[in-house]
């Protein structure tokens, strides 16, 4: 079988080697308590796209956790009937996916709200007040200030005021608020999930920002984790912060959030995954204590994986437990 990190049978025992901050409960909770008492302001507006009886295409702006504007398309079927809603969140570096292809969500009944990250490659306001690099990569971004002011905290707590706007929304169905992606977009939806018992399914293929430790030692931190090593070259050349540097990152390592996921889980991993190692990635599964299903893909590296998108539709269609 095909592998690029550990033996199948040590991926599978795997549950990671990043630090877990002694204070990453109390520092969460925290976040949260700014997030539950964060005054919802938030616009919906008709997009460009009109002519359409049987769908609306739709536009959310709210303001996010530090005051900046977040972007979001939201589209959903043309019906008086409740109904569910997906929360999509894209891969590393970019933004939401176009109007068509969310139209997949809306042909399967589905309502779907697809935010684009700030500062990436969509609409919205950069976070810019922070201090410290952010050319190198997005996970590196205010790591040298406050920990609250780190890019993936801000990000996180974004996703769950997100998630505050959409109890509001008519004609959704509570019960079925669900949260899929891949990569980073996997990464966003799996904390979402942990921060956010209204997320009820979560569907993640090969999450990106996980385990950053692990990404370290096998020197894969290129690509999607390539901040780790111009952080390094420039403000760790002597690696005395090592310890510092990864205990920070571990309030934004997605293994970390693992146990506090209640729902159920579509996990998908490629095992010739080179961007995100699948030890990361079963560091990851391994830790989640709820309902799961993993599907492995022997061949597979970090690429559009058809199979797995096919099982999104019996997986968020099915019946509500």
């Amino acid at each position: 079988m095909p592998v690029v990190d550990m033996p199948l049978e040590k991926l599978r025992e795997y549950k990671g080697t990043n630090i877990l901050p002694s204070d990453f409960e109390e520092f969460w909770d925290n976040r949260m308590v700014e997030v539950n008492t964060h005054e919802l302001k938030y616009e919906i507006k008709e997009s460009e796209i009109d002519g359409f009886d049987n769908c609306k295409f739709l536009e959310m702006w709210f303001k996010g956790i530090d005051g900046g504007n977040v972007y979001a398309k939201y589209l959903r079927p043309n019906t008086d009937e409740n109904i569910p809603l997906i929360l999509q969140f894209h891969g590393y570096p970019g933004a939401s996916r176009g109007w068509f292809e969310q139209l997949s969500f809306v042909g399967m009944g589905c309502a779907i709200i697809a935010m684009d990250c700030p500062g990436q490659g969509g609409k919205g306001d950069s976070f810019t007040n922070t201090k410290g690099t952010t050319v190198s990569g997005h996970i590196v971004a205010g790591l040298d200030d406050e920990l609250h002011s780190m890019y993936y905290v801000k990000l996180f707590q974004n996703t769950s005021i997100l998630c505050r706007i959409v109890q509001e929304l008519q004609g959704i169905d509570k019960e079925r608020i669900y949260a899929n992606g891949a990569s980073q977009g996997a990464g966003i939806a799996l904390v979402c999930t942990a921060l956010n018992p209204i997320i009820k399914r979560c569907a993640a293929l090969y999450p990106f920002l996980s385990d950053y430790k692990r990404v370290w030692d096998m020197d894969l931190d290129l690509i999607a984790y390539e901040g780790l090593r111009y952080y390094s070259r420039w403000f760790n050349s002597d690696n005395s912060r090592e310890d510092e540097i990864f205990r920070r990152l571990g309030y934004i390592d997605v293994h970390n959030f693992a146990t506090k996921i209640k729902c159920e889980v579509l996990f998908g991993t490629g095992l010739m995954d080179n961007v995100c190692p699948p030890s990361t990635q079963f560091a990851v599964y391994n830790n989640i204590k709820s309902k799961k299903e993993h599907i492995i893909f022997p061949d597979y590296t970090h690429e559009e994986i058809g199979e797995f998108d096919d099982m999104l539709i019996d997986f968020f269609l099915k019946e509500v437990d």
